[in-house]
């Protein structure tokens, strides 16, 4: 029998070192890992990892761009187009103190009540990467 037990998002960014302490800073994550291009945050249960896109070589291939668009796979304009959801508890007390550090998705940004049966917040992180906390409501 298959058991699935957890999912660990993986987001793009340039910098690792800045990338980890805007997450220690500004969203309360520990960094219980931190090498040149990857890092590990975790807050509470909650693990994230961190990748370099720090391939810059694509900008200086202009002609060669057209035939072949991406050659690594870790171009710096990959950084902060991923996204994911995390679920808390005290979804309201997060709001406050991610307000305070200026981490909201946008200036109205508020908890959302979803239909699906979930109050959502969403944050970005430095290079844009979505993430989106939910808490369930009984």
């Amino acid at each position: 029998m298959i058991s699935f037990k957890n999912s660990v998002p993986a987001l793009p960014v340039v910098s690792i070192k800045k990338a980890v302490d805007f997450y220690q800073t500004k969203m309360g994550f520990n960094a219980r890992n931190q090498e040149e291009t990857f890092a590990i945050l975790v807050r509470g249960n909650v693990e994230i990892h961190l990748w370099q896109a720090c391939d810059k070589s694509w900008k200086f291939r202009s002609l060669v761009l057209f035939l072949k668009p991406i050659w690594s796979g870790a171009e710096t304009f990959i950084a902060g187009t991923a996204s994911c959801r995390v679920e808390v508890e005290g979804i309201d007390e997060l709001y406050s103190e991610y307000k305070a550090q200026g981490v909201l998705h946008g200036e109205h940004s508020v908890v959302e009540e979803q239909y699906w049966g979930h109050r959502d917040l969403a944050t970005l992180d430095l290079y844009g990467n979505l993430i989106t906390f939910y808490e369930v409501v009984s």
